[in-house]
This record gives C-alpha cells, sequence and structure tokens, in this order.
C-alpha cells in the first residue's frame, strides 16, 4: 500500500507520494497507472516528496504519460502547503525541482496554508535555452506554419521547461485539441514543447488556455501563466505584472525588472488522502 494525498492549484491536479524516507520503484509507470481518470486516482501527474542536499526538499514530477518534468508552478505550491500543513517547514521554504531551487513563501492562517507566492526564477528565452531547434537567438512573434497551412506567430520561453505562447483572438472557442499535440511535438522542439493560447483582454489581464506537454489540457499551468507574462513583455502584448484567468482560477505573476525574477502567487488544495493498493 502506498498512502497518497489528492492535491490541485486552480485545477492542475496531482498525486503527492512522500518519500523522505525511501523513494519508490518505477515512479514513471506508477504515474501513468495512479493519473487514468477512469482506472487510477485521475491526475494531471504524480509528485514525490524528497530529501535534497541543496535545498530544504526535493520535488520530482511525472506527467500522466510517466514523462518527467523539471518544474511544475502549481504543483510546487502544493507541495509546500503539504509540507507546511504537517509542520515539515515554516512559512519559507526552498524547494529543488530540475536542479534549480525555488523559494516559497506560504499564505497561512489557523495553522493551514491556502496559497503561495513562488520566485519562479529567470525565464530563460534564448533559443538554445527553451530548447527549440535553430539558429542563435530569441524566439519572439516569429512565424509557425501548421500542416493545414495555418500560420501562427510564437514566442518561446523556458521557465524550468519549454513553453511556446501565441496570441489568438478568441481563446475560449480556439481549437486547442488540435494544434496544441501538433505544435507540442513539432521536430522545432526536441523535448517537445506546452503551448499556451491566450487572449489579451488589456495590457494587465489575459485569458489562457494550456495544452501541456505529456498531459494534453490541463485546467491551469504555473509555468505557462509565468511564460505569458514573461512572453507578453518581449512581445509587447502586456504589462510585467498581470492576472492570468485559467479554466480553473486565477494567477498573479510579475516579472521585475531590477532583479529579473518572475514571481507567481496563487491558490494550493488539499482534496484527500488515500492508499493505492494497485
Amino acid at each position: 500500500m502506498i498512502p497518497f494525498t489528492k492535491m490541485h492549484g486552480v485545477g492542475n491536479d496531482y498525486i503527492y507520494i512522500n518519500c523522505l524516507t525511501g523513494e519508490i520503484p518505477d515512479p514513471a509507470s506508477l504515474s501513468i497507472r495512479m493519473s487514468d481518470r477512469h482506472f487510477g486516482i485521475g491526475s494531471d501527474g504524480l509528485i514525490l516528496i524528497l530529501p535534497s542536499s541543496i535545498a530544504d526538499f526535493r520535488m520530482r514530477m511525472f506527467n500522466s504519460d510517466g514523462s518527467e518534468s523539471g518544474m511544475c508552478g502549481n504543483g510546487i505550491r502544493c507541495f509546500a502547503k503539504y509540507l507546511f500543513d504537517r509542520g515539515l517547514c515554516g512559512k519559507t521554504v526552498s524547494i529543488e525541482s530540475g536542479g534549480k531551487i525555488k523559494n516559497i513563501e506560504l499564505i497561512a492562517e489557523n495553522g493551514k496554508a491556502s496559497g503561495a507566492v513562488v520566485d519562479m526564477g529567470e525565464p530563460e528565452a534564448e533559443r538554445r535555452l527553451v530548447p527549440m531547434n535553430g539558429p542563435e537567438g530569441r524566439v519572439i512573434s516569429e512565424p509557425l506554419a501548421m500542416k493545414d497551412g495555418t500560420v501562427f506567430n510564437i514566442t518561446c520561453v523556458s521557465m524550468g521547461n519549454p513553453h511556446t505562447v501565441i496570441y489568438v483572438d478568441d481563446v475560449k472557442n480556439f481549437p486547442v485539441g488540435v494544434y496544441g499535440p501538433e505544435i507540442e511535438t513539432s521536430p522545432l522542439f526536441p523535448a517537445r514543447t506546452n503551448v499556451e493560447f491566450v487572449t489579451v483582454i488589456n495590457d494587465s489581464e489575459v485569458i489562457q488556455r494550456t495544452w501541456e506537454r505529456g498531459a494534453g489540457e490541463t485546467l491551469a499551468c504555473g509555468t505557462g501563466a509565468s511564460a505569458v507574462c514573461a512572453a507578453g513583455v518581449l512581445a509587447g502584448k502586456t504589462k510585467r505584472t498581470i492576472v492570468s484567468h485559467l479554466s480553473g482560477g486565477d494567477l498573479r505573476l510579475s516579472w521585475s525588472e531590477e532583479t529579473n525574477h518572475l514571481s507567481m502567487s496563487g491558490p494550493a488544495v488539499e482534496v484527500f488522502e488515500g492508499s493505492w493498493s494497485s
């Protein structure tokens, strides 16, 4: 039996397993089985809570298809809530994810965390750092042709994982499920890519839908919202501080001109606990 906790950040839901005293075998395969929404628990992926030699704790995140991702913005807020609510950390905690350290400040009252502010670090826009094939330089409003002849202008940013941001007129009715998988698996992206489809309401407010690498469309994506904040500045679409309205709720993003770090704030919710026997 494997004890687990189901949590979500604005609808982006994950299964958490405490591995502080020992790792579990084959987490990639386990993520596929546990994440299945018909025969498993149902989630966008699996997150392991581990000890770290360079931070307070370490996070490993596996998508619902078993692939491992370097960072998850919604996932790391819930990770911090798990720790705080169980007395494993104070209101500030450092978490290693994908070899990088993220510092989190928890929002809490009456001994429970309701959300967190995460220092997401510096956005990386150089093509080789996204990563993306092609010549050196940044990818800002660069045309990308689809198989059906549609051409999108893409802006690419890494927030610890690759993101491709596309601005559209009506994202609520946009066929994300048609173009998302084609862009995710484009040969331009050697590690595949997450895809954000965005409608700008004004220069400090956007509506966002995300096709998540390895999971399909999700209700929210924290690294994706962070990438949208950075891309909006780079492409001249939005200010450095924005609210992103995602299908599962709102996230607030701010990219500091002084430090070059991007912060994300949003809720974290525990849904239930259980034990996995399969």
